[in-house]
């Protein structure tokens, strides 16, 4: 088995040649070689193999078919990869044996195999040395196609044949500065499975998590912190072209990288850790104004545009609230268009993998010994907290609501590690009553939000429908008023629920 150590990223296609040629300070670059690479994946009508976490390629090189398992490592950013040159351009499961997909290579499974889509691009290969290390880059110009879908295919590849990860990441800040590229973790078969399904720009949701009994806590952090990762920067596509939900899945996976920092604090150093930090709290503040907007116009805004009483009232903040949603749209495509942004997607990961992040005692000892002192810690505190809760200002609402969504998600990153009945029925109802405080809280947080806004839009509502977008604001500022003290009182219900786990 080899385990490729690679980043991938996706470049305008006006800057490959540039990149072709290899120009990187200090670096030298051996002769480069072309290929035209005709590259089939198969799976079953039910996805079996992506379920399990596989992919299975058979790739034509010439005159070559070279068959390719490829599984994913949850604890780096490399993935376990097991190649066979087999005659013909079916698979030949005969040859994955010795393979984590061996186990599961059975007859039935052969029989029901079929294309999924292929991908057909022209590489070009060209070995730097740099430093310490060698590194494989590929340029990559072509398609992935998928029944009568198809989607071009601009992309660099730059892969660790030796040395340190150092190089490898300083080598990808050049060539993200030089030419706007753009670090993708996701896999070209990732991005045919969603061709396939009909989505050229989807929207990505958090993966479930699995944890080993048999890691360190150090380890655990880089699982969860890249699974995050994987979740917000695989969301950019759907936020450049405006689509609510890829916004809100983008800031969930911030949400959860940020979560995963302040969980696994005491074992992390304080290395780079406060840089990241805060460009991931820079990326959340320009992508909030959307997701805030988008949830007050559906939620209140549209209702009352077609509530005869409010009457062009309620269109008059349809109209002005549309237009700030489209500004506030706009905010956050343009973040995702940034050099800043493209640099956080680098420095992120440089922060994950680097061993220097993790160089504390904290981090040797097993995860499982890890989440169960934190879960009982935090757990406990929360009880305590909880009970003054009627007495809490907004503010502090606010912080506690900030304090049970970081224990929900430590459920979620460490359900894994519990398998035994007891513990699980524990752990789900501990996370219902969760979910439940944190959706009251946060729409007593989000009333307060609304509030400010429906002020501004009536302040500033044009002369001819100022009394109109006023009253307008006040009803709909008014229900939400009314709907806070029920979701009061569901919120204390649930936190002494918490009191029985």
């Amino acid at each position: 088995m080899a385990i490729e150590t690679e980043l991938k990223f996706r470049v305008p296609a006006r800057h490959l040649g540039a990149i072709s040629r290899g120009h990187l300070a200090g670096a030298t670059t051996g002769e480069s070689s072309r290929s035209d690479l005709l590259s089939t994946y198969f799976d079953t009508g039910k996805r079996k193999l992506k379920r399990h976490g596989f992919t299975l390629r058979v790739r034509r090189d010439g005159d070559k078919h070279v068959q390719t398992v490829k599984s994913a490592d949850g604890a780096r950013f490399g993935r376990g990869e097991w190649e066979t040159e087999i005659r013909g351009d079916a698979p030949d499961l005969g040859k994955v044996r010795g393979t984590p997909l061996g186990p599961i290579a059975s007859k039935k499974l052969r029989r029901k195999l079929r294309p999924v889509f292929e991908t057909s691009v022209q590489r070009l290969t060209l070995p730097i040395r740099t430093r310490r290390s060698q590194i494989e880059l590929a340029v990559d110009h072509g398609s992935v196609v998928a029944g009568d879908r198809a989607s071009a295919i601009h992309e660099v590849e730059l892969e660790l044949k030796s040395g340190r990860l150092v190089d490898l990441f300083r080598v990808a800040k050049e060539i993200g500065r030089k030419s706007q590229a753009e670090l993708d973790l996701r896999s070209k078969s990732d991005r045919g499975y969603a061709l396939a399904r009909g989505q050229e720009h989807p929207v990505l949701f958090a993966d479930t998590i699995a944890l080993d009994d048999d890691m360190s806590a150090g380890e655990a952090f880089r699982t969860v912190a890249l699974a995050a990762a994987r979740h917000f920067s695989g969301n950019a596509d759907s936020v450049r072209h405006g689509d609510a939900e890829g916004i809100h899945q983008m800031r969930v996976g911030l949400r959860r990288l940020r979560a995963a920092i302040s969980l696994f604090s005491k074992m992390l150093t304080d290395t780079g850790v406060e840089g990241i930090k805060a460009e991931l709290k820079w990326l959340t503040g320009e992508l909030a104004p959307a997701r805030e907007i988008d949830v007050f116009m559906k939620n209140n805004i549209e209702p009352a545009s077609r509530d005869a009483q409010l009457g062009r009232g309620g269109k008059a903040i349809q109209r002005e609230f549309s237009k700030r949603r489209d500004l506030a749209f706009d905010r956050a495509g343009k973040a995702v268009n940034s050099q800043r942004f493209r640099a956080l997607l680098i420095d992120v990961l440089k922060w994950i993998e680097s061993d220097r992040a993790t160089a504390t005692k904290g981090a040797k000892i097993p995860v499982a010994k890890f989440a169960s002192v934190l879960l009982d810690r935090r757990i406990k505190k929360t009880r305590k907290e909880g009970r003054r809760l009627d007495r809490m200002t907004p503010r502090q609402r606010h912080k506690f609501r900030i304090r049970v969504k970081k224990i929900r998600y430590a459920t979620e990153f460490f359900e894994s590690l519990f398998d035994g009945r007891g513990e699980r029925k524990r752990l789900a109802r501990l996370s219902k009553h969760l979910k439940k405080i944190q959706d009251a809280l946060g729409s007593l947080n989000d009333f307060i939000a609304h509030r400010e806004m429906a002020v501004d839009a009536a302040l500033h509502a044009p002369r001819r429908n100022g009394r109109a977008s006023a009253f307008a604001s006040g009803v709909v500022i008014g229900r939400e008023d009314r709907a806070a003290r029920p979701l009061m009182a569901a919120a204390t219900r649930d936190v002494r629920a918490l009191e029985s786990i």
